[in-house]
């Protein structure tokens, strides 16, 4: 049986206008998640789990939003990707 494990996970996506929607709908699903900014990219870590919600993009983009969409910004993450049409989620499992 595996568990959910609380050891921190994080998205980077690159800083662009494509992405401001993105980011502001992970920081409103995740209350939990911190945002890093640099020059040209941010990360968002979470302590166990970090859920980006296709409904709660579309709400801000105000259009359909395709999961997928969210790889053309994304340059790194660290958690074990369990991802559906509706929900893109990173946690660690345990054994």
């Amino acid at each position: 049986m595996s568990s959910i494990s609380q050891q921190p996970v994080f998205i980077a996506l690159q800083a662009n206008n494509d992405t401001l929607s993105i980011i502001d709908a992970i920081l409103a699903d995740n209350p939990q998640a911190v945002l890093h900014e640099y020059p040209a990219m941010v990360k968002i870590d979470a302590p166990g789990r970090l859920v980006i919600k296709r409904a709660s993009i579309e709400e801000r983009v105000g259009r359909d939003f395709d999961l997928r969409e969210v790889q053309i910004n994304l340059i790194s993450l660290a958690g074990e990707v369990d991802e559906t049409e509706d929900e893109f989620t990173l946690q660690w499992k345990s054994a």
